[in-house]
């Protein structure tokens, strides 16, 4: 028997190090002045910026999800990057923390460094749009763990905030009013049921129009995740702001409550943003209950901010000024921790 080599167990380390050469630039250009050190070490090297008294460090990690299984299908790549970026970067920002830096993972069947490029030039795209770095991250090429032309992605998002500055929910009170922030579709959510509709319910092909959106299948499952960074950095400094909210995997009911103390319940008026038509194409295509709508998908609103009524005005200027079509959409009341649709 002949001497077998890695490559021909299915991992190439010379297509490997094509990509690691191939990101390193990328990944320069998001760099920021505390980062020490670039890429290709063991690890990454972070200062803390200057300018905090007491800085508590935030992270968060997650992924893409089953949002990849559109990529697969179409062979488009660039846009998953931006929704790694998005979903860790949008849950930092919840706790008032500004994004300071960003790893990613990439677990892939064959390590093929065009593919790679893309994915991370998405990550890069995503990290201009949260002002952070990305300073560090994996590429494993794994044969045997995903299928030909599938691959996988974590992120894992750090941001930073003045400890007297935490946002947690615990100054919400009753008569405090809720902003919604609309999203740009379906975000990374819900889309084990929306691939079931579209591609198993109604038999659409990606290239198809989807039926009273106005885009193709493709482009509308495809949209990135909108990264709300710099809108959220905008109002803390414009207005009280008690808590927020990052809408993704249980829609309203399930993220609301979680930055609501007792005693505190979250109102909030259907009528009072517009919906998306993606929603009614995958509602109709489904026929889905209205109540398992609003727990599978953000229903075009990706993020809330609850503020006092005297703040309602700076903080929308504020919102608005930072390119973000905001909604009031509804209020804290006295009763159980929970979110009422009425």
């Amino acid at each position: 028997m002949d001497p077998l080599t890695y490559k021909q167990a299915g991992v190439d380390t010379e297509a490997g190090d094509e990509a690691a050469r191939r990101i390193a630039p990328l990944a320069r250009k998001t760099l920021r002045p505390e980062v020490i050190g670039g890429i290709g070490g063991f690890a990454g090297f972070v200062r803390v910026p200057d300018g905090y008294r007491e800085p508590v460090l935030v992270s968060s990690t997650d992924g893409v999800g089953s949002k990849l299984k559109v990529a697969f299908m179409t062979g488009r790549h660039d846009t998953v990057g931006i929704d790694l970026v998005a979903m860790g970067v949008n849950d930092i920002l919840v706790h008032g923390a500004a994004p300071f830096y960003f790893l990613d993972y990439i677990g892939i069947s064959r390590l093929d460094p065009d593919r790679v490029e893309t994915i991370v030039a998405g990550v890069v795209e995503g990290c201009h749009r949260a002002g952070c770095a990305l300073i560090g991250g994996e590429t494993a090429e794994l044969p045997d763990l995903y299928a030909p032309g599938e691959y996988d992605l974590a992120g894992f998002a750090v941001g930073v905030v003045e400890r007297a500055a935490i946002v947690d929910g615990s100054a919400v009170a009753v008569g405090d009013r809720i902003l919604g922030l609309a999203s740009s579709g379906l975000h990374s959510n819900g889309y084990s049921l929306a691939r079931r509709i579209v591609f198993d319910v109604l038999r659409l092909e990606p290239d198809d129009p989807l039926p009273g959106v106005g885009r193709t299948v493709a482009d509308e499952l495809l949209e990135p995740t909108r990264i709300y960074a710099r809108a959220v950095l905008g109002v803390l400094k414009a207005a009280t702001v008690r808590a927020m909210a990052h809408i993704t995997g249980g829609g309203l009911p399930g993220n609301v409550p979680r930055v609501l103390p007792e005693g505190c319940r979250a109102v909030i008026h259907r009528d009072a943003w517009p919906v998306p038509p993606v929603f009614a194409a995958l509602q109709r295509g489904g026929t889905i209950a209205d109540g398992e709508m609003f727990r599978a998908f953000n229903m075009g609103l990706g993020y809330l901010v609850v503020v006092p009524p005297t703040d309602v005005d700076q903080a929308t200027r504020a919102l608005t000024h930072a390119g973000e079509r905001v909604f009031e959409v509804g209020e804290i009341v006295r009763g159980a921790r929970a979110v009422e649709l009425i």
